[in-house]
């Protein structure tokens, strides 16, 4: 069965075809809105957001783990970023698939090895995933290391806000993280009370003495002007 095919509705006229994969590249290098328009080859309309909304093909055929495993959520995404030791994830290009089971989250995607495209997917686990957070379209995760006090954090793209909260709904076990006050993300001054132990309480006494020295030669300089 042939893969469908898409045309893009661009100010009055259309562009392509592409296949899913194509616009889903397009969305993520931002060539293309949630919003714009697609014409399949039996002409329904839909929007980006709709294709990539829509349960992925099983288009990745890495080995499947034995085993009954229950899939909860499956959903488009791209790999931003990944920081810090951990758990090794290659750098997937394009779409990934996002899929939630009983105790992992599976990623599985495309990406280059050497001179070849390789496919292959990571499990992260549940319990695992000490906190996440939603910015937009994205979430990032922190993953906890065993025997280390760094966390590694995953960024990911859900491409619509309505995706990255369900994926983060799916996480019960992860927290939100624990944001910086303002003034300190902000690299703000914070006010110091006034005691002798406190670094206001010794800048204060400088800027005392200071002035008393200013004052003590203007008097001495007015005095011997007198006596002359």
């Amino acid at each position: 069965m042939a893969e469908t095919v898409y045309h893009v509705l661009l100010e009055g006229r259309t562009v392509g075809p592409y296949d899913r994969r194509t616009i889903v590249g397009m969305r993520i290098k931002k060539t293309l809105t949630s919003d714009h328009v697609l014409v399949g080859t039996d002409g329904a309309r839909l929007t980006v957001r709709d294709l990539i909304g829509r349960r992925p093909a099983q288009q990745f055929s890495p080995e499947r783990s034995g085993g009954y495993s229950v899939v909860q959520a499956t959903l488009s995404a791209s790999l931003l970023d990944v920081d810090g030791p951990g758990l090794w994830i290659p750098k997937f290009k394009g779409e990934v698939q996002a899929r939630v089971q009983r105790e992992v989250l599976r990623i599985a995607g495309r990406f280059r090895q050497r001179l070849r495209w390789k496919e292959d997917r990571v499990k992260l686990a549940l319990k695992d995933i000490v906190h996440a957070r939603v910015k937009g379209s994205q979430v990032e995760l922190w993953l906890r290391n065993a025997g280390r006090p760094r966390l590694q954090r995953i960024a990911l793209e859900l491409f619509t806000a309505e995706s990255a909260c369900e994926l983060v709904d799916w996480l019960p076990d992860a927290t939100p993280f624990p944001e910086a006050t303002p003034a300190v993300a902000a690299g703000a001054a914070v006010a110091l009370p006034i005691g002798r132990g406190s670094p206001a309480f010794g800048g204060l006494w400088v800027a005392v003495v200071g002035v008393s020295v200013v004052v003590a030669l203007m008097v001495t300089v007015l005095v011997l002007r007198r006596v002359y």
